[in-house]
């Protein structure tokens, strides 16, 4: 007789139970929904209702306060305002062509050659992107205007130099202001080039200049027209520029602002409708890059790519003297800057001395000024970090068509003009019970909101380096979701987020266009400041301030640096 044993019983493992507070939340009311409400109410708050508000103010006549369309015929139709729309496209147009002229073979000479001095030229490049354009313009008045030390030691010799006020003087800031980006974005996706390409094209017989117009260039397209897109809005939506060098050529951000301050106590329909001209403008130009980039399959691998070449004889030569004439002509203006603030003054008159008299007017007269704009600043980009940690792990981690639809929303201050921003908050927080007008408030919202995208675009390429599993595993632990954020996710972001409030910084403190219209005595800034002591001729004031401000931001720049594994590729 056989013993027949049982089989074995299997028994199911012990289940461990959270207690209701460690479990990770679901359904429609947990932590991120909660997160993504709160982050969709501020843009709709501080982005959507005053871009709103800007579009149904230009369809009101300020006479009736009925429906009307024509406020826009007006703008679309007087000469006045036709001219404005013509000045704003040529030199909208002429600096993105310049600083293509100028940024694309700047990237391949660095890309393709050793050149000297590699880091020295991007490092000039990267400071010459972060210095107000307001300041170059008054650099060069320094240089080149009527009165200027080029000017006069020129005439000495009997040689005139053209005018730097006007389109030629705004051009040329523009192209030396903005030529960083398309250099650092081709510089960038040159050296990405599978090699072959270039290889097969000379194996049939495509000489240099052919092969880099019919092979190289257009690989590198994406790139060269993503700086070129930005070169062009950002010159279309500077107001400093060609407020100090354009003298009787107007542009729609001059005759926006002047525009609002003639009809302020009325209805700004006028204002309102040359700013959603500019809007419509900067979004054309971004919708018209979109298409050519979509007719055509622009990506390759990054394997075999290209090696850099010595530089010999009268070529490497030339390419030397114009790399560097380009960094150095980029700078000139900080030089310039720099120099001016250490020449002693007698009221707005510059003695011929050495001295700091210029530093002991700021520290007597304005330490309000520089006061307000590193507080307005350090407050902007303190709620910068703390709101665009929470959007990017929105963005990044929960991907549906609502975070998506954020995404795109936080693209709008890319190419809305900072007056435009300034008359929407002015239209939007002037009654009762968020009247904001006059107060350090709106001057700390409105930079916010404009700086925002630096400090998510920054958090979402590191957050995107990050493993989910790291933080669900914590939440698999017991942790709370927001708990397991701010315990494992945030430390790893850390540098991300330092880079995006440095860059946020940046742009924060030499903000112009948008706080011009918005402050008062009380509330003035460093900007703010040089603008009116250039409109004055106090040349020695206004070069104290903005050495404080360049100091400021080349701070800004060598953290940046520091923290980054790709140092131009954080500016970009």
């Amino acid at each position: 007789m056989t013993a027949t044993t049982p089989p074995p019983t299997t028994t199911p493992p012990p289940t461990t139970t959270l207690p209701p507070s460690r479990r990770p939340a679901i359904g429609l009311f947990n932590f991120w929904n909660g997160v993504f409400a709160l982050c969709l109410a501020v843009i709709a708050v501080l982005l959507i209702a005053p871009l709103s508000e800007v579009f149904v103010v230009g369809f009101v006549d300020p006479e009736t306060q009925g429906f009307t369309l024509g406020n826009y015929v007006r703008v679309l139709t007087h000469p006045y305002y036709v001219g404005a729309l013509g000045n704003t496209v040529l030199v909208g147009v002429g600096g993105m062509i310049g600083a293509c002229l100028v940024g694309v073979p700047l990237a391949y000479f660095v890309a393709r050659y050793r050149v000297t001095g590699r880091s020295v030229i991007s490092t000039l490049a990267v400071l010459a992107l972060v210095s107000p354009p307001f300041i170059g313009a008054y650099s060069w008045i320094l240089v080149l205007g009527n009165n200027g030390w080029v000017t006069k030691a020129l005439r000495e010799f009997g040689i005139a130099m053209p005018s730097i006020y006007g389109t030629p003087g705004i051009i040329l800031v523009f192209t030396l202001k903005f030529f960083p980006f398309v250099y650092l974005m081709t510089e960038s996706a040159l050296r990405s080039i599978n090699r072959s390409f270039e290889e097969a094209a000379a194996n049939l017989g495509c000489g240099p200049l052919a092969r880099f117009f019919r092979v190289t260039l257009p690989l590198v397209f994406p790139a060269v027209s993503s700086g070129a897109i930005l070169a062009f809005v950002l010159s279309i939506a500077d107001f400093g520029t060609p407020a100090i060098i354009g003298r009787n050529f107007r542009t729609l951000s001059t005759i926006a602002y002047n525009q609002y301050t003639a009809e302020m106590g009325g209805t700004p329909s006028i204002a309102v409708a040359i700013s959603v001209v500019m809007i419509v403008i900067s979004m054309a130009a971004v919708l018209l890059q979109r298409y050519f980039l979509s007719k055509r399959r622009y990506a390759g691998a990054l394997t075999n790519l290209t090696e850099q070449k010595d530089l010999t004889g009268p070529f490497g030569a030339l390419v030397h003297v114009f790399c560097y004439l380009v960094v150095v002509l980029a700078a000139l203006p900080m030089i310039v800057v720099f120099y001016t603030s250490v020449l002693a003054t007698n009221g707005p008159v510059f003695t011929g001395a050495f001295g700091l008299s210029s530093y002991r007017r700021v520290w007597n007269e304005l330490p309000n000024v520089v006061g307000n704009s590193f507080s307005f600043a350090l407050a902007a980009v303190v709620l910068i970090t703390i709101t665009s940690a929470f959007i990017s792990y929105i963005v990044v981690r929960r991907e549906t068509w609502l975070s998506g639809l954020l995404d795109s929303l936080l693209m709008v201050p890319y190419v809305v003009p900072g007056v435009v921003m300034a008359i929407g908050f002015a239209l939007t927080f002037n009654k009762p019970p968020v009247d904001l007008i006059g107060t350090a408030a709106i001057i700390v919202m409105v930079v916010f909101i404009r700086r925002l995208p630096y400090g998510v675009r920054s958090t979402s390429s590191i957050l995107r380096q990050i493993k989910p599993s790291i933080e669900e595993a914590a939440v698999n632990l017991g942790a709370p979701p927001a708990l397991a954020f701010l315990k494992v996710t945030v430390p790893i972001m850390i540098p991300g987020i330092v880079v995006g409030a440095m860059m946020s910084f940046i742009t924060a403190i030499n903000e112009l266009s948008s706080t011009l219209l918005l402050y008062t005595g009380a509330t003035a800034t460093m900007p703010i400041k040089i603008y009116s002591a250039v409109l004055d001729g106090e040349f020695g004031l206004a070069a104290a301030l903005s050495t404080i401000l360049l100091v400021s931001s080349g701070i800004c720049v060598f953290i940046v640096f520091r923290l980054s594994e790709s140092r131009e590729g954080a500016f970009v």
